[in-house]
């Protein structure tokens, strides 16, 4: 039989030469046209791993052609053809002259065919050809029969006509005929083959086409498109995955035509420009088209899941088995449910994977071997004529490790000897295994046992059909083997940060396998699934918590049990995290530009020591912090500097750890660093009597930002012993002092319907009294509500109207002194439009307009006007002058021909007038110059962008816009789309159309906001898109580091001056 060597062959190789070529292309079937497109959809590849070879054979001898295929790359089961000639099937022939056998190899998946002529005749020679196909891919093997010995005579075959038909081959060198027709044009195709003895044309125009490069088609949605099919097995998992061009483009999946939802099964995924879909556990309902879409192109696949072939998984056994006694095979398979053939010699029908036999069925005269894809053999021996006894059975043992196991039995006869079987295999005596047989009793004794000691044991005695048996159980306590290492910082202690996540892996050991009890505490954790739970499996015990909490700290024990015994450990978890913020900051003392601050330290410093504090500050009303410190501060008072006088500040402090920083502190309350006032100058006597003195003096040289609130009068006996004692005068009074907030120094403005809350801090002992008053006039308290305490007075207004502007005024009385505060409220609107707005003067392509003030000025100065002009065609309105702020302007570059009407809008501080005041009189422009003859033409067409939308980059956080011009009539209806969605409702972006040119401006854009952007224009008459790329990238800044160092502690010390007796 002809051998080929067992290799793939590479496609380009062992091709043969011209004019093998040119006979196979002869040869080549000719097929219909149908049948032609369809092998032109199949690809040609090396299939073959070995070729049928060409053989010389004698007449009367029987020959073999062997072709072997491997199937592991194919979605489908290949098919074969056997060809005689160019057309003749030998399928057909099948019978006593030729056979044809198939067969498979599960475990390679390698197909064999094998075409077997018997007997063979002159008339089998000639040209054959084997063809194997699988769906799209195929591939070819041509070989010959060449037949010698004597002329056969009529009754030795049948002669193929057709080969005597063949004119005989001449070899002549000739020029490389496919070369000549690569570079030739199709109508001189015919010429060449008829020159060259090419006969068939179908043949020769298919080799043509594979020789030629095909282009791969350019597609403008994908750039790597998902293979042609794809092949699975049952149960496994399966990714297909494509390349888009655009990173944001939205794909579809789809099966079948129906559009895939991702699931637990299938998993839809995008990163960057790679799609996904992920089939988890394919089923034979998976064998499906797939289709990949976006937008009108698609990628297209099929998936073709194979079911796994039926393997044994557990082979049979060897037994020695007796005769009389019952004998059970059982082997496993991997599919559940498979069909079992069983063979004694010849087939058995039993499906199931066991078979038992009964003792009539086990005698001496036959000695079986029962074959199941494997082999296994029992040998049977003869019955014994005389009977055993058997006076003590062998009895099962459980034995812990390094214990000794002795099984003992007792027969009738002490002459008998016998054998030991573990699982079958005789136990040979050894170091640790020892067999005595004294008397009537055999012992198997076994020292210091193993777990791998543990099986079935079988005593046999010789010449005797009898066997007896028993198991050896292992017993090994179980064992915890605790990793110290790794998150451990001490014996059984575990730190963990919070928010991350505990894996602790325990390996147990034990036979049985133990059971596992995780508890914190005494409450046992039971949950498989969540956040804290546990997974077992074989010798591990898993405990895990997901994003670990603070309440999640404790003692942890792990319990193993089984009947050998217990164990038991215990573990601690620590949850470490960031202290909690420091609490009640405030201030204990200012100065002319400082502040001294002091804290306490966190209740929860995080389970690990506080190292320092971070300390930043604002100004009231402000929402911008200042740091002022980037070194850690140890201490818990910090004296603040550098800080204006006079103005309220806000502090806050953080706590910093080994793990991180706190959040901030609530706010100290405001507080406003202010400078001691000097002393009082030229002190004297001004008056004395029996029982007062009257005393004068000058004001301090420096009062400061804090003003003067009044003295403090202290007096002592002169000459007196020691330190003198100082005594407060009884003249003990503060003056009245308001003190008006800045903002209250000018004008206070609040438009209509606003709420007006103001509080007007004040000082001066004993309380004074407060009185308000609004232009001179005592406040009705039906105007404005008062609310008066030691320190301040509130003025508030739930709803400002414009009679509530005025000047009012605050008064602090204390006996005869006093002190005042005026406070000017305006409250505002919207001025009212102006007044008879008439044209003037016509002059050339100008018009002069002028108007009067408006009545209503929205009890504010007017700022300017709004000037618009509308041309009667088309009644749209366009601002010509903006913020004008005299009543009167000139509207130039009016178009001649055309009559305008103008309207104008008054602004002032609040916004521009909400109606308008309509020109009486309109500006017509004359025609001048020769008057031609003007047919009216139709203006209307369809919308055309004359100005694209360009692609953009820009830095994230910058406001930016693109714009885009067009045009058409009637006026086309603009939509802005971003990723193919409307921007209708987006506040962020405002959309602009002024006469035709377009602009989308999109205010401090995020990373997220790029993408693809389209502006569409629709009117009656069509519809144009534009569209444009829009990039967003990142700028990122710099943070400076904050290293842990020793803070400085700064300190002051205060002096004080001795006096001698005397005022102060």
């Amino acid at each position: 039989m002809p051998e080929a060597a067992d290799a793939v062959k590479p496609e380009g190789e062992g091709e043969a030469p011209a004019e093998a070529e040119e006979k196979t292309a002869e040869d080549d079937e000719v097929l219909p046209e149908g049948e032609e497109e369809a092998h032109q959809s199949q690809e040609i590849t090396g299939l073959f791993l070995q070729h049928p070879e060409t053989t010389v054979a004698v007449t009367g001898t029987d020959i073999v052609f062997t072709a072997k295929v491997d199937s592991t790359t194919l979605s489908r089961k290949p098919t074969i053809k056997w060809l005689k000639g160019k057309w003749l099937d030998l399928g057909s022939k099948a019978g006593k002259h030729m056979q044809f056998k198939e067969t498979f190899d599960r475990a390679t998946k390698i197909y064999t065919w094998d075409m077997k002529i018997i007997k063979v005749v002159p008339g089998d020679a000639g040209a054959y050809r084997c063809e194997v196909t699988s769906k799209d891919k195929c591939d070819s093997s041509a070989f010959d029969i060449s037949v010698e010995g004597e002329d056969a005579g009529e009754d030795e075959g049948s002669l193929d006509f057709s080969a005597l038909l063949k004119k005989p081959v001449v070899d002549e060198e000739k020029a490389d005929v496919w070369e000549i027709l690569k570079n030739a044009q199709p109508s001189e195709y015919e010429k060449i083959a008829f020159e060259y003895g090419i006969t068939d044309l179908r043949g020769l125009l298919k080799r043509l086409k594979k020789m030629k490069t095909v282009e791969p088609k350019h597609s403008d949605a994908f750039l790597k498109r998902m293979e042609s099919a794809y092949s699975v097995d049952k149960g496994k998992k399966i990714v297909l995955e494509v390349e888009v061009v655009d990173p944001n483009a939205q794909v579809k999946w789809l099966k079948n035509g129906q559009e895939i939802k991702s699931s637990a099964k299938y998993i839809i995924e995008s990163v960057g420009n790679i799609r996904t879909l992920t089939i988890n556990r394919c089923s034979l309902a998976d064998d499906a088209a797939y289709e990949c879409v976006i937008g009108e192109e698609k990628s297209f696949t099929e998936v073709f899941v194979k079911e796994p072939p039926v393997t044994i998984t557990k082979l049979l056994d060897d037994y020695h088995v007796v005769v009389g006694e019952r004998v059970e095979f059982e082997v496993e398979v991997s599919v559940e449910g498979a069909h079992v053939n069983w063979s004694f010699g010849y087939p058995l029908t039993f499906p199931s994977p066991c078979l038992s036999l009964s003792p009539h069925s086990l005698r001496s005269s036959r000695f079986p071997l029962y074959p199941c894809l494997s082999h296994s053999a029992f040998s049977l021996l003869p019955p014994s004529e005389k009977e055993l006894e058997v006076l003590q059975n062998i009895a099962d043992l459980t034995v812990k490790a390094e214990d000794q196991a002795m099984f003992k039995c007792e027969v009738s006869d002490e002459k008998v000897t016998g054998k030991w079987l573990k699982d079958g295999v005789e136990v040979l005596p050894s170091s640790r295994i020892k067999l005595t047989h004294i008397g009537r009793i055999h012992r198997l004794t076994i020292d210091e046992v193993k777990p791998e000691d543990a099986g079935d044991y079988t005593f046999i005695p010789d010449g005797y059909a009898l066997s007896l048996s028993a198991k050896l159980n292992f017993l090994d306590p179980p064992k915890i083997h605790l990793d110290t290492t790794g998150n451990m910082v001490s014996k059984n202690t575990i730190i963990v940060v919070a928010g991350n996540k505990l894996r602790l892996d325990v390996e147990i050991s034990g036979e049985p396998p133990p059971t596992v009890v995780w508890a914190k505490g005494d409450t046992a954790i039971t949950a498989l699934e969540g956040r804290v739970r546990t997974e077992n499996r074989k010798d591990l015990s898993c405990f895990v918590i997901e994003g670990a909490e603070r309440e999640d700290e404790g003692n942890y024990s792990i319990t193993v049990t089984n009947p050998a015994g217990e164990d038991k450990a215990n573990l601690f978890v620590k949850i470490v995290d960031v202290p909690d913020c420091p609490e009640n900051v405030k201030c204990t003392s200012v100065g002319e530009d400082c502040a001294t601050m002091v804290w306490e330290p966190p209740k929860f410093d995080g389970g690990v020591p506080v190292t320092g504090y971070l300390m930043e500050r604002k100004k009231k009303g402000s929402t911008r912090w200042t740091k002022l410190n980037f070194d850690v501060f140890e201490g818990v008072t910090y004296e603040a500097k550098r800080m204006i006088e006079g103005v309220l500040y806000e502090m806050r402090v953080y706590a910093v750890n080994g793990i991180g920083m706190s959040q901030p502190s609530l706010n100290s309350k405001p507080f406003m660093p202010i400078a001691a006032t000097s002393e009082p100058l030229g002190l004297k006597v001004h008056d004395v009597t029996d029982t007062t003195c009257t005393l004068k003096w000058l004001a301090p040289e420096k009062i400061g930002a804090g003003g003067l609130d009044g003295y403090v009068i202290e007096y002592c006996k002169e000459g007196g012993e020691g330190v003198s004692r100082w005594y407060k005068g009884s003249g003990d009074r503060q003056l009245p002092k308001i003190r008006l907030p800045r903002y209250l120094r000018q004008k206070y403005l609040r438009r209509v319907g606003d709420k007006i809350n103001l509080t007007i801090p004040f000082q001066g002992k004993p309380r004074p009294k407060v009185q308000w008053y609004k232009d001179g006039e005592e406040l009705d308290v039906r105007v404005a509500s008062i609310r008066n305490s030691e320190v301040d007075s509130i003025l508030f207004i739930r709803s400002a109207e414009r009679s509530h502007s005025g000047k009012y005024e605050l008064v602090l009385q204390i006996e005869n002194m006093e002190a005042r505060a005026i406070l000017e409220i305006r409250i505002v609107e919207t001025p009212g439009p102006p007044e008879v707005v008439k044209v003037t003067d016509v002059w050339g392509f100008n018009a002069a307009l002028e108007w009067k003030p408006p009545k209503d000025d929205g009890n504010c100065e007017i700022t300017g006007y709004t000037i618009q002009k509308a041309d009667k065609k088309t009644n749209e309105w366009f601002t010509i002058y903006d913020h004008n702020r005299r009543t009167n302007c000139t509207a130039s570059d009016l178009i001649m021909g055309n009559e305008y009407m103008f309207r104008v809008f008054s602004e002032n501080l609040v916004g521009k007038s909400e109606d308008f005041c309509l020109s009486k009189d309109t500006a017509i422009i004359p025609k001048i110059g020769v008057y031609v003859c003007v047919y009216e033409k139709d203006m209307q067409s369809a919308p055309k962008f004359i100005q694209p939308l360009l692609d953009r980059s820009v830095v994230a956080g910058y406001s930016t816009a693109i714009s885009c011009a067009v045009r058409g009539f009637p006026k086309p209806k603009i939509r802005w789309l971003r990723n193919k969605i409307p921007l209708d409702e987006n506040p962020r972006f405002l959309m602009q159309n002024n006469q035709g040119v377009l602009t989308l401006n999109i205010r401090k854009p995020s990373q997220y906001d790029g993408g693809k952007f389209t502006c569409k224009a629709i009117n009656p008459l069509g519809e144009d898109v534009v569209e444009c790329t829009l990039i967003l990238t990142i700028q990122y800044e710099q943070h400076p580091n904050v290293p842990l160092q020793p803070a400085v502690i700064f300190s002051s010390s205060h002096s004080s001056q001795g006096g001698q007796g005397g005022w102060r």
